[in-house]
Formats: C-alpha cells, structure tokens, sequence
C-alpha cells in the first residue's frame, strides 16, 4: 500500500508514506489555521503564532526547544500559509521519536513568555521591512489583497506594521482555542518507519489532547471585481502581475489548470512565456506564471519585471499570447509532451521526501484525501486538448483578469 492512514480517538489524522534504504525521515503537523481564519482585528496573528510557538514551552526555554533537533543535526522548522500552519523536521530515522515529541512539545506546551512575545514582533517588523524591499516577492502579496479585495483571504499573512504591533498573548490563545482543533490536525510522516511505531507515538504525545472539533467556518469568497493598479514605485525595474479568480482545490479542471500553467509559465525554460517574451524578445528577464487553489477559490497569475520603457510592449505580447492560447487548441504533440515534462518535476520534486511530507498533510486537511502517485498520473492522463482550451477560456480572459503594475 503506497500510504497507510489512522485517526487517533481524540480525531488527529495519521499519514505514513513507507519508504525502504533511506536513513532519513520526514515528519510534520499541519493544522487547518492559517491568515484567512483571522479576524478583522487580528491581521498576522496566525503567522505571528507560528514564531512564538519556538519562544518556550512548559518543559523548554527557547534555546532548549532549537537545540532538542540540532544537536542531532536535525532540522526543525515552520510555515503559515492562508490556510495552514504547519510544524515540520527532517533527522535521521533513529530520532523519530525525538521528532514527535518536539514538535508536540511546541505545538501543545507553549506559554508564549511576554517578554518573547514583545522581541518576535521586532523580529516580524524586520520581516515585513524586508518584504517592501523587495518588490519581484511583494507584488504577490499586494496582488492577492487587489483580486481577494476586502476577504480575509487577501490579506497578507505577514500583517500590517500596526496590526502586529497590536497584537496580545490574549490574541494568541484566543485563535488556538478557535482554530487548533484536533479534527484539524493532521500528522504527516514519510520514511522507512514502522506504522505500529507511527501511531504509538502519535498516541502517546498526541492523544491525551481532548477531542474538539467543530471549528468555525470560513468566509465564502464571493462575486470578485476586477481592477487595474499602477503603483509608483523608485525602482530600476518595472513590475507587473496581471490574472485573477480561479479553480477550488476540488474543482474538477484543477489537474488541467495545473497543466496549463505548467505549458504557460511553469518552471522549465522551454515555457511558452518564457520562449516567447524572454529568448525571442529579450524584454523581460524573470516571466512566470502560477497557480494556487485554495478550498472555495483559487488564483492564477502572470508575473514579469522588465525596463520600465518596456512594461507596455511586454503586457502587450503577454496578452497576445493567452489570446492565442484561448483561440487555438494545444496539439495533442504539445499535450503529451506537457504531461511528460511534469511527471518527471513532479517526480524530481518528491525525490527527498519532505515536499511529499508536506503534500500528504495539506491533502488531507483541504480535501480528506490522499491522491496516490498511479491516481495523480492517470488523472494527467486524463487531461484532454479540449479540457486545457475550456480551462484557458474561463481562466486567461484578459477582461476577468486584474492587473498591478510596480513602476
């Protein structure tokens, strides 16, 4: 079986990937509480739980709680994204236990010390500071605040300099009991480890939490408009992202999306945008596009930095080249040498083990299921040339899209 799952009695969710020869391991909570679970006056608090829960616990200083993981050369680390939070470690399989308990000690122990609290946000400041000099990473977040306008989902997960100043240990523990459920929970491993092992100490660092469940819904993201924003900005380079609304995490053109993306402006230098508006015309030296579904709505975007003289002219060809896409179908050559190119990406991105890790937990927690490989090939497969023009009909319509332009 290519993946084994449990649910604990108190309703925590267990995943395993086996695998066989490989001395390391992968283990990680995710829990469905991110940004968008905000409230209006909380702006960055659930990024701002994620640092302070690494600051003390009721066994460890902040010290302690770094050292448990890197004096075996270990790694420990974390994220927030709209919709998660997730607690994660790589180590050698020997230290499997280790990796449990810190990360439950973390999760389930903190006392968030005021004092830790007051230095985190000097240091999330400095975060926010770093963002707004760097205009090719900011851009993204202003973009999803333009699309997502007035939705908690557009929020950017940083917070605003104000709103993390604002924010209070009460805040903090105010979120946990609302959002850190335990049917929200999920823990995610992948490593050559026992499952028997898996769930005893799941059990055993895990289950003494009581069951709780029932946590509050999510803002439905509603009709979105669309806006053109120009920004002055005194920078050498313009910046530009245009796109829009665009598939849910179980919408059935999720898998073409992801193949349309991938063909448009994926990673690989032989992408259409990257062919077309950097080799031929040499206009733009970073161009790329992405797509990121969330549970009720999604969002695709273009994004390219240029000379400031040439933001027009590179809009212009961009907009020239979803034209074509929405006009004419792929071959079905074009298809199969799309779907070939990310089957081997997806392969390459799993080969170590903690994106598959990390993937095993969202899956869950998003859709309350795990997709195995030979299902996610065959629903690829499955993609047709019709499938990919519907999509890019529905999706790339230049008058459905938002544009923001840092220049």
């Amino acid at each position: 079986m290519e993946f084994l799952q449990h649910t604990l009695s108190n309703g925590i969710r267990l995943v395993l990937k086996p695998t066989s020869n490989s001395q390391t391991a992968h283990f990680g909570l995710t829990v469905n509480a991110g940004s968008r679970d905000e409230l209006d006056n909380e702006q960055g608090l659930a990024h701002f739980i994620e640092h302070c829960l690494f600051k003390g616990t009721k066994r460890r200083k902040a010290f302690h709680i770094l050292n448990r993981m890197d004096s075996v050369g270990a790694e420990l680390n974390a994220y927030t994204t709209k919709e998660e939070t997730v607690i994660y470690a790589s180590f050698l399989k020997t230290h499997f236990e280790r990796a449990v308990e810190a990360i439950a000690d973390i999760a389930l122990n903190s006392i968030f010390p005021e004092k830790e609290i007051a230095k985190e946000k000097d240091v999330i400041l400095d975060e926010i500071l770093s963002y707004q000099d760097s205009p090719s990473e900011l851009i993204f977040d202003d973009f999803e605040e333009l699309v997502f306008k007035n939705h908690p989902i557009g929020r950017n997960i940083l917070g605003t300099e104000e709103s993390v100043k604002a924010l209070s240990k009460e805040n903090i523990l105010d979120f946990l009991s609302r959002r850190y459920k335990t049917s929200e929970m999920v823990l995610s491993a992948v490593g050559n480890i026992d499952f028997k092992k898996f769930i005893r100490l799941a059990e055993k660092y895990f289950g003494e939490i009581p069951e709780s469940s029932a946590a509050l819904p999510r803002k439905p993201v509603t009709e979105i408009q669309t806006e053109r924003k120009l920004v002055e900005m005194d920078t050498f380079q313009a910046h530009l992202i245009m796109g829009g609304e665009a598939y849910a995490n179980d919408h059935k053109m999720r898998t073409a999306t992801v193949l349309m993306n991938n063909y448009l402006g994926g990673p690989a230098m032989n992408s259409r945008l990257n062919m077309n508006i950097r080799e031929r015309h040499g206009i733009a030296y970073n161009i790329e596009s992405g797509y990121q579904p969330y549970t009720d709505s999604g969002i695709f975007s273009i994004y390219l930095g240029t000379d400031k003289k040439l933001i027009e002219k590179s809009e212009k060809l961009v907009l020239k080249e979803l034209k074509n896409l929405r006009n004419t179908a792929l071959t079905s050559t074009a298809l199969h040498r799309t779907k070939l190119q990310f089957k081997g990406q997806f392969a390459l991105a799993q080969e170590g083990g903690v994106n598959m890790m990390l993937a095993l937990g969202k899956s869950i927690i998003s859709r309350d299921e795990v997709i195995s490989t030979v299902d996610l090939m065959q629903k690829l497969d499955a993609v047709s040339t019709k499938d990919i023009l519907e999509v890019a009909n529905e999706i790339l319509d230049s008058e459905k899209m938002s544009v923001l332009i840092y220049g």
